[in-house]
């Protein structure tokens, strides 16, 4: 980790060197993770445009059902080929989008391990076909064999993941695991049996020693279904150990020291308390943690106005008790008390030079200017109280780990919808604090 860290201070935990990680060659892949909703799709895209603008031949795999990335790229649409940016790259650097396909990624599995006949059996499958479109754990699998492939076309020096929005973080590691179990466990070779024994012998051995078990499996499933799997499960047979197979070699190369693991986040309790327990649970997993990406971070130009100070003088311009301006003196327009000398000198004094007909000076136009002035106060003190609430936060997470490297991200004033917002995330990115901060 400390090839892509700047060590700041004992206070503060290490700022993430983002440019330093990009720039190491022996760095290959890039894992965006995190919770749902907290910008990885936008972190991986913007990181995939600052690599290419410094020279790395990259692609972004993005699994984003919104499918935000092409229209950032200026692409009329992403799918399970990798398409170039054509406008993103410096000095040799290309970038590359694509976006998962989970059902093609497995079509193009069977048909590459299957014959011809067998593939096409298995692709009319009615089983198949509802496994291979939404089955628990499909897409973050397919998500894991569509990285095996890349690699191993070594078309690209940086290959940067956009994991799958799941309701947990984890599923991305845990749910290949659980696909890849699936197919090579004690059901499947149940229910392969029958077609391993063959003929007769194969009925005999289904009608005596299991009669039961399909008797309860029709009731729950269906004959149907049950007849749809056995036939997938008899077509996949010469299969089933390459799932697995290859889903432990791709998790060894998130192992390996060219990978690197960046969790995104967002100020928020939630998203960082998933945030720290992605973190253990990659340590556990010897997994390579490059640092935490903590996006829409909030600033201010005037954080030396203070919330507290911000909402007094608010509150006393309302009152109408803030001291007069104008006059230079420390008394007030309005003590709230009955005055005990004429008020015609004073109003002179404010009159004495009348200003050009429409123009500001008159008491009407002070009191809308002092409505303003404490509402632009207010939201000042609204913009510090979240701050505040946001550093609380933070000072959590990096209380529970400190070694853990932090580039903060300051919040856009809109959506990223194109090349020069990816690059303004991309600086951003590379700065590693908020603007203000």
């Amino acid at each position: 980790m400390s090839e892509g860290v700047d060590t700041v201070g004992m206070d503060t935990p290490p700022r993430l060197a983002v440019d330093r990680l990009l720039d190491d060659r022996e760095t290959r892949i890039i894992v965006c993770c995190g919770a749902g909703g907290v910008g990885k799709t936008t972190t991986a895209a913007a990181l995939g445009v600052r690599a290419a603008g410094r020279g790395r031949k990259a692609v972004v795999l993005t699994i984003d059902p919104a499918r935000r990335l092409a229209q950032s790229m200026g692409i009329d649409s992403l799918d399970n080929t990798p398409r170039k940016v054509g406008t993103v790259g410096a000095g040799g650097g290309e970038l590359h989008a694509m976006m998962l396909d989970m059902k093609r990624t497995f079509d193009e599995i069977v048909e590459a391990h299957a014959d011809g006949e067998r593939a096409r059996a298995i692709l009319a499958n009615p089983f198949y076909q509802s496994l291979s479109a939404g089955f628990a754990g499909t897409q973050e699998y397919m998500a894991m064999e569509k990285l095996g492939q890349l690699r191993a076309r070594d078309d690209w020096d940086l290959i940067i993941v956009d994991t799958p929005p799941s309701r947990s973080a984890l599923d991305f590691l845990d749910a290949p695991k659980r696909l890849g179990s699936f197919l090579d466990g004690k059901f499947i070779r149940v229910l392969m049996a029958p077609a391993k024994v063959g003929g007769r012998a194969g009925m005999k051995f289904l009608n005596v020693g299991m009669s039961m078990m399909t008797g309860t499996l029709s009731k729950l499933m269906g004959a149907s279904l049950l007849k749809d799997v056995q036939t997938f499960v008899a077509a996949m047979d010469t299969m089933f150990g390459g799932f697995r197979t290859r889903a432990d070699a791709t998790f060894r190369l998130l192992q390996a020291p060219g990978t690197a693991f960046l969790v995104v986040a967002a100020p928020e309790p939630d998203a960082l308390r998933e945030a720290a327990y992605f973190v253990e649970r990659l340590a556990a997993e010897r997994m390579p943690l490059a640092g935490l990406v903590l996006n829409r971070v909030h600033g201010s130009g005037a954080d030396q106005l203070s919330a507290e100070r911000a909402l007094a003088a608010a509150e006393n311009l309302e009152e109408g008790g803030i001291v007069d301006q104008e006059s230079g003196k420390a008394g007030l327009r309005d003590s709230g008390s009955e005055p005990t000398e004429p008020t015609e000198p004073a109003a002179t004094t404010r009159t004495a030079n009348p200003p050009e007909t429409g123009s500001p000076g008159t008491e009407s136009d002070t009191a809308v200017v002092d409505r303003i002035t404490a509402g632009l106060l207010r939201l000042h003190a609204e913009r510090m109280q979240v701050i505040a609430r946001e550093q609380r936060t933070r000072d959590r997470f990096t209380s529970l780990h400190p070694e853990v490297a932090v580039a903060e991200v300051t919040a856009l004033p809109g959506d990223v919808h194109d090349l020069a917002g990816l690059r303004a995330i991309g600086e951003r990115l590379a700065a590693g604090v908020p603007a203000g901060a």
